[in-house]
């Protein structure tokens, strides 16, 4: 059975306690909330950190 789960390299812009607001450009007019709930996060350096999610919420996020 093939996961349904991808990491997704973004740019993280801001983030609460029940989601982050994520960009895979860097442009924070493009970001996108990810909920907490949906998924796991790996902290890089300077912002960047890969978010491991659903494919179908990236998809429909606009992230891949």
């Amino acid at each position: 059975m093939k996961s349904d789960l991808i990491d997704v390299t973004v740019q993280l812009h801001h983030e609460t306690e029940k989601a982050i607001l994520v960009s895979d450009d860097g442009d924070r007019h493009k970001a996108v909330w990810l909920p907490h709930s949906q998924i796991e996060v790996e902290r890089k350096e300077r912002g960047v950190i890969i978010v491991t999610m659903p494919e179908c919420l990236a998809i429909d996020k606009g992230l891949v």
